[in-house]
């Protein structure tokens, strides 16, 4: 029984190691195990803040583009400053316009140095005989009428009144009838030649615009006056009449009239914009066209406002309406009214 002992001591400290041995390797892959989840959670979560991270950057970012993108909210001061400009708006289109008056009214002396005649003074009037290109005979007749009474260019500008007949350009530039005109003016050195004009019968009412203006660009006068070339003027009772209305600022001179507005197409005086007129169809006052006078300053008015002047299907009324809106003073004078004989017009003036 005694030496039975050890053997049974012996045997059960192996069965203890070995049990021992086991609960490690088991206990290690457990760990093991536990390390690798422990890794893969890791970089899971690493991964979700990164991603999170990201995300807040790009959100950051837009919340910034949209906050600058976002309307200023305007202070006190910039209300003010608004304000302001629009107050020093106001004044320059107040001051244009008082700019636009006084040029009107004949207060650019820089300008009245630059022009004149040839002699260098001041003339009375200057008179633009309106005609055409196939007008050489009304033309003849004209200068003929002048020549019999003693009126030559040279005397007449001495009395200080310039003559001319104003014309514009062929649609086709430089053709025949350009060629004619400018061989013509070369012997006779009495026209006017509007070169950004189309001479046709459809554009006489826009002639007014560059007849007055190419005028009082290159004469000071006191008087600018439009007549046809079928009048027979009287040169001494016209001088007269100008020089009696001396001083007068605004004067628009001629035989006034008024007239039904013709609404019917294809009949005679036909205006196409008829319904500018009102119900009654019918023109405000205005000088008939066959002759009328402008003081400077209306013929100034019209050649700084030219391009935004309206000029309507007759050359009298577009003249008339340019009047309507300005500071213009109205003179009727019958000795400008004009009635046809045949082809010509017989003026009490003339």
């Amino acid at each position: 029984m005694e030496s039975s002992l050890p053997l049974t001591a012996t045997s059960s400290s192996k069965s203890e190691r070995r049990s021992k041995s086991k609960n490690s390797q088991r206990t290690s892959k457990t760990s093991l195990l536990m390390a690798f989840l422990s890794c893969l959670a890791w970089l899971y979560v690493a991964g979700r803040l990164w991603q999170d991270a990201e995300n807040r950057m790009l959100l950051s970012n837009l919340l910034r583009k949209n906050s600058l993108q976002r309307p200023k909210v305007l202070t006190v001061d910039d209300k003010l400053m608004v304000l302001g400009c629009k107050d020093m708006e106001r004044r320059i289109v107040e001051a244009e316009m008082e700019l636009t008056l006084a040029k009107s009214q004949g207060y650019l002396k820089s300008q009245v140095q630059q022009n004149g005649s040839s002699s260098g003074k001041k003339m009375l009037a200057v008179i633009g005989v309106y005609s055409g290109f196939g007008s050489r005979l009304r033309r003849n007749s004209f200068r003929g009428s002048m020549t019999s009474k003693g009126d030559t260019l040279q005397k007449l500008e001495e009395r200080g009144i310039i003559v001319r007949f104003v014309i514009g350009r062929s649609p086709n530039r430089g053709d025949s009838l350009d060629h004619n005109i400018d061989e013509e003016n070369h012997v006779t050195k009495d026209f006017l030649i509007l070169d950004g004009h189309e001479e046709a019968q459809e554009e006489l009412p826009k002639k007014a615009k560059f007849f007055f203006s190419k005028a009082v660009q290159t004469w000071d006068a006191e008087f600018y006056v439009k007549v046809d070339d079928n009048i027979d003027l009287n040169f001494d009772a016209l001088i007269e009449l100008l020089q009696s209305r001396r001083g007068q600022d605004g004067a628009y001179i001629g035989c006034m009239k008024s007239g039904e507005v013709v609404a019917e197409e294809g009949k005679l005086w036909y205006e196409p914009e008829w319904w500018k007129f009102g119900d009654q169809k019918s023109y405000f006052r205005h000088a008939a066209g066959a002759m009328f006078i402008l003081s400077k300053n209306l013929a100034r008015y019209i050649d700084i406002n030219s391009v935004s002047l309206k000029a309507y299907a007759h050359e009298d009324v577009s003249v008339g309406s340019w009047m309507m809106g300005i500071q213009a003073t109205y003179i009727d004078d019958s000795r400008l009214c004009c009635s046809y004989s045949g082809q010509d017009k017989v003026c009490s003036l003339a």
